[in-house]
């Protein structure tokens, strides 16, 4: 009876294995068909516009249509056709609206400020259509990163002040660094009670292996051609010249960041906010960092209550059928596997 129940146990056992296989290869093969399909639909790179007040209105309505009684909303339904009969004929008669766009752009940072990518396309789609009375709202999150990449995205932002349109950055959370960098290129900086702001300065750090290598008797030979084309290394041995010449590049370095965040806000001590700390947005806003606390949702609110149409700008990059591929199957693996 035993032998019997032992079996029973270990078939049981093993169907359960062969069931897992199988939901794990169908699930990979119907993602790779879905992959495969959505692949032959995409044409390609494109830019997306999301309307922002229609989605408000959306929301009202839904709130409305259940707290509202049903005169009111008769009522209501009345107003908005009204309205709508108005904007259309206000409309074809051309006349001009002169409170302006607030055209939103999202950059949220890594450290080699990956999504200047999309950015660079989103400005430069914003820069053909916008005019004096348009705004540009940039909702940004970084920690930093990258000193040239981090250069490169407020140089994108710099076309939009080049070119006299307003542009105010708002931070939620994060603004550090590199991404304080950005921020500063904007003619307003709108930053959340609690996120942190600032971090002006430079940091270079690297592992040194050179004296494991002595340890397992393994020689590193290096051939430069000028007296500083490599300062400190990985596997040779460090010089004090190497690091005072290491230690000069970052404060070049540093020199130039805070000469960028004066250029772009002269009323800021410099000086005072340059010694890499961070600060709350509050506190930020005492330091002259910021310009206001809020949040990024209160200035959409105070837009469409003001009636400016607001328009979300997303350069939406095709990704590859392999990379597609790669990241769904780990993915699902890892869906998979977490319920075992």
């Amino acid at each position: 009876m035993e032998t019997l129940i032992s079996l029973a146990a270990e078939y049981g056992l093993f169907l359960a294995k062969a069931v897992t296989v199988v939901a794990v290869i169908g699930l990979l093969v119907a993602w790779i068909a879905g992959a495969v399909q959505q692949s032959r639909q995409i044409s390609g790179d494109g830019l997306e516009i999301h309307n922002v007040n229609q989605r408000f209105d959306r929301m009202v309505d839904t709130l409305q249509d259940e707290l509202l009684d049903k005169p009111a909303r008769k009522a209501r339904d009345k107003r908005q056709k009204a309205e709508a009969k108005q904007k259309a004929k206000a409309a074809k008669l051309g006349k001009p609206d002169n409170k302006g766009r607030l055209f939103v752009i999202d950059f949220d940072g890594d450290i080699r400020a990956s999504a200047v990518t999309n950015l660079r396309e989103e400005i430069t789609a914003v820069l053909q259509v916008a005019e004096a009375e348009d705004e540009v709202l940039l909702r940004l999150e970084s920690a930093g990163g990258l000193v040239h990449s981090y250069g490169l995205a407020a140089s994108q932002l710099r076309r939009l002040r080049d070119r006299g349109i307003r542009f105010t950055a708002a931070v939620d959370k994060l603004a550090a660094s590199g991404g304080y960098l950005m921020a500063c290129v904007a003619d307003r900086i709108v930053a959340a009670p609690f996120a942190i702001i600032g971090s002006i300065g430079v940091v270079g750090q690297m592992p040194n292996f050179n004296r494991l290598l002595k340890e397992k008797n393994v020689d590193i030979e290096m051939h430069t051609a000028g007296e500083h084309k490599r300062t400190l290394t990985m596997f040779g041995e460090n010089s004090d010249a190497g690091r005072a010449k290491f230690r000069e590049e970052l404060e070049s370095t540093h020199g130039l960041f805070k000469q960028f965040v004066s250029d772009n806000r002269a009323d800021l001590d410099v000086d005072r906010v340059a010694t890499g700390e961070h600060w709350h947005g509050t506190q930020a806003l005492d330091l002259g960092l910021i310009d206001a606390v809020g949040t990024s949702d209160d200035l959409l609110l105070t837009a469409a209550k003001d009636e400016r149409a607001i328009y979300e700008v997303r350069w939406k990059t095709r990704q590859s059928l392999r990379e597609r591929l790669s990241s769904g199957v780990e993915s699902t693996l890892q869906r998979v596997l977490s319920r075992f």
